[in-house]
């Protein structure tokens, strides 16, 4: 049974390849460009959003086919063709180059997948199926977002906001961890929910202010992975 290790990949000005056409190629464009790639795509048919993305200069357009060679260089490569020999000339090719590759609904082809993702700001959770079955995933990512509400990712900009200012203030790290969970469990989402985001912030001052009173806020400590 193959196994994945869940992670983000940062993305921003790296090289990205994707091969193919249709609604998911462009799904997997628009992707990648809202996460900062630099994408080229392959493609002997393209899309008329992908001819517009091309004509404004956002992503590179080869209207061909794939060619042996066109990985070279590349961080990343998604493949969306329907001929299965195609699909195992460029899994050979990436894994020669060490190339990180998903070939859509081709496991075996695959050293990555990409989970059903739901985002309010830079909250992001991702469902995973190992592959298994995309549109369960797709399912439990709906309900998820049925259950969070936009508050959540203006909850998260304002612990951004606050991250450095409050390290700074409390170096004591169970201290600060603490506090961290006080403030995402405390009534201030309350009055974002409300359109309150003065109250919120308030809120968040007032329990910083007490975290500081206790006697080891002050006292230093090493970082911690749950923060």
């Amino acid at each position: 049974m193959t196994r994945f290790y869940p992670v983000s990949l940062h993305l921003e000005d790296r090289p990205c390849i994707v091969i193919g056409h249709g609604a998911i190629a462009e799904q997997k464009v628009i992707g990648l460009l809202e996460a900062g790639a630099c994408v080229t795509v392959i493609c002997p048919n393209p899309s008329r959003r992908l001819d517009e993305l091309a004509a404004d200069g956002v992503i590179r357009l080869h209207r061909r086919a794939h060619e042996s060679g066109d990985l070279a260089g590349v961080f990343l490569v998604i493949v969306s063709v329907e001929d299965r020999a195609v699909r195992d000339e460029l899994w050979k090719e990436a894994e020669r180059r060490k190339i990180l590759i998903n070939a859509v609904d081709d496991m075996p082809h695959c050293s990555f997948i990409a989970p059903a993702i739901y985002q309010q700001g830079d909250l992001t959770v991702a469902v995973s199926t190992a592959g298994k079955s995309p549109a369960l995933a797709v399912r439990v990512r709906n309900r998820i977002g049925d259950l969070l509400g936009t508050e959540y990712g203006t909850l998260l900009a304002l612990l951004g906001d606050l991250r450095a200012g409050v390290t700074a203030r409390i170096p004591h790290t169970p201290t600060r961890t603490a506090l961290w969970y006080q403030i995402v469990d405390s009534d201030a989402i309350e009055f974002i929910r409300r359109g309150d985001l003065a109250g919120a912030r308030q809120r968040i001052a007032e329990l910083v202010h007490n975290a500081e009173d206790e006697p080891s806020a002050t006292s230093g400590g090493s970082v911690e992975a749950t923060e």
